[in-house]
């Protein structure tokens, strides 16, 4: 899940759906409140830990820091050095990642399919948008961790991406890599508050609505294709701090692809993406 939320187009919520542990997530995060801190004063630690399912919750976040804090710097050497193979890779796991999560839906009929639909459309207009031009203060950084970590928890809409959109992606990896605490902190407040509250709705819904819950986190998977198809052509760009940064792109065909295609390998690759999904799945099942 850590590596999947440092790239911009890839849900750690994806990850955590295909292994198994979606709706455990969701239900311990919705799980956290004030009440539950009062387990301490009234049955003691051992009674908050179990309840609050902290074993889980606290491995899940160790895994997912230091892997997003180890891999950051590798994902932007092989986002800048070769895109066309990384996006591959990951446009077959994403592929792989629709068919799974299509596969929980146990009954299909009009509106689930209308809702597919809408909301495949609705992320394809996410992936087209164009990048805000972001700023550094406290208020737009807590702003940014809390929409984004709605996000990472969504199948099929990448954290990272929506901080692309907002601007403050760069800054978010370069106050890692300066170890810029008060940033990091302020990003790190916004994104307890999304996933507290965002996840309090996820479990509602999964548990009135799951079916047409799960369509509509199918088509957000299905639309965020977009985002991740391995040819891009530049259409807008803004430098900053003698960087180039892409604000905006459109999908193209191999063919009309300014630069060598590599085709065959990214075939190769996204072959190899849809391929670790089945074995995670499988592993997942296992598990259980």
């Amino acid at each position: 899940m850590g590596a999947a939320d440092v790239v911009p187009g890839v849900s750690g919520g994806t990850i955590a759906f295909i292994s198994g542990i979606y709706q455990e997530l969701v239900e311990s995060i919705s799980n956290i409140n004030l009440a539950l801190f009062n387990t301490i004063k009234t049955n003691g630690l051992q009674s908050f830990w179990q309840k609050a399912n902290a074993n889980f919750l606290t491995t899940l976040a160790f895994g997912v820091i230091i892997s997003a804090l180890s891999i950051m710097k590798l994902m932007h050497f092989l986002l800048e050095n070769h895109p066309i193979k990384i996006w591959a890779f990951f446009f077959g796991l994403v592929l792989a990642s629709i068919l799974y999560v299509a596969k929980q839906i146990t009954k299909w009929n009009g509106i689930t399919i209308i809702l597919l639909i809408i909301s495949a459309v609705g992320a394809f207009s996410i992936t087209q948008l164009s990048t805000m031009q972001g700023t550094d203060s406290t208020l737009f950084l807590i702003f940014a961790g809390a929409i984004a970590s709605c996000a990472m928890i969504l199948p099929g809409i990448s954290g990272a991406f929506i901080l692309v959109l907002l601007g403050a992606y760069a800054t978010i990896s370069e106050s890692v890599h300066n170890h810029d605490f008060a940033k990091v902190g302020a990003v790190a407040l916004g994104a307890i508050i999304g996933l507290l509250s965002f996840s309090r709705l996820l479990k509602w819904l999964f548990n009135h609505y799951k079916n047409i819950t799960l369509a509509i986190l199918t088509g957000f998977i299905l639309g965020s294709l977009n985002k991740i198809w391995p040819w891009k052509k530049v259409l807008e760009t803004m430098v900053v701090s003698d960087k180039t940064i892409t604000l905006k792109e459109q999908s193209v065909l191999p063919s009309n692809y300014d630069g060598e295609p590599q085709i065959l390998l990214a075939v190769i690759l996204s072959i190899i993406g849809f391929i670790s999904i089945l074995a995670l799945e499988k592993l997942g099942e296992r598990n259980k």
